[in-house]
């Protein structure tokens, strides 16, 4: 049991990194239409292609990606909001299951996440093959500012993922116990997230932060009441 366990942790702790593949420099050179565009940041050429076919504003590249998401992974901020004024759908995840907003939370982009969540993108999608969510991807890598962002917008704070973990699982067993994973464990318990939802061997979030010998996690939870 305990193997398997330490298996699935060793499994996800790549996962938002690994799992994500921004365009490679031979995929970005050989871009044309739409992607070429969102990727350099043209909003002139944006709008013109996007008039001329909507259609191609949900063109795919070799690994799934609409220019939406390479305007994503590029930090284009033009391009996202021309891309989305022409009615690209915010939604669309790549061949990896990223939406837009999950990208750019993996990212610890917090410019560009509020400027996908201000457009309309939604906090709320279930993303990734751990059928997880954005804000269960930052609270694992202890980006407590999107975190906050990402909360803001009403993300679920207790979506348990195919590994039977939720974000404040996550920011526990696969964070450091360093500040920033401390910031996300206190911007999820102030938000309300549940304290009782255990792992599959039933730890419960207190028992797992005890296990690790994360003390200033443990006195958060039990301030917040977990047991």
């Amino acid at each position: 049991m305990v193997r398997q366990w330490m298996v699935a942790v060793l499994v996800a702790v790549a996962l938002p990194v690994s799992a994500q593949v921004a365009p490679s420099a031979a995929e970005i050179s050989a871009y044309a239409g739409l992607h070429a565009a969102a990727q350099r940041g043209d909003v002139a050429e944006i709008r013109r292609l996007a008039a001329a076919d909507q259609k191609a504003l949900e063109a795919r590249d070799g690994n799934g990606r609409t220019p939406l998401h390479v305007a994503t992974f590029a930090r284009r901020a033009p391009s996202i909001e021309a891309l989305l004024k022409a009615g690209a759908n915010h939604a669309a995840l790549d061949a990896d299951r990223y939406d837009a907003v999950t990208i750019a939370s993996v990212a610890d982009d917090e410019e560009t996440l509020r400027l996908l969540l201000s457009m309309g993108a939604s906090a709320k999608l279930t993303t990734s093959r751990y059928d997880g969510t954005a804000l269960i991807a930052a609270a694992h890598l202890g980006h407590d500012g999107v975190v906050r962002e990402l909360i803001a917008a009403k993300a679920p704070l207790d979506h348990v993922n195919n590994l039977h973990w939720t974000a404040l699982i996550e920011a526990i067993v696969l964070g450091d116990g360093g500040r920033r994973h401390q910031a996300v464990v206190q911007a999820l318990l102030k938000a309300g997230a549940s304290t009782s939802l255990a792992d599959r061997q039933g730890r419960t979030p207190l028992a797992l932060a005890k296990d690790r010998g994360y003390g200033e996690m443990v006195k958060l939870l039990e301030a917040a009441g977990a047991r």
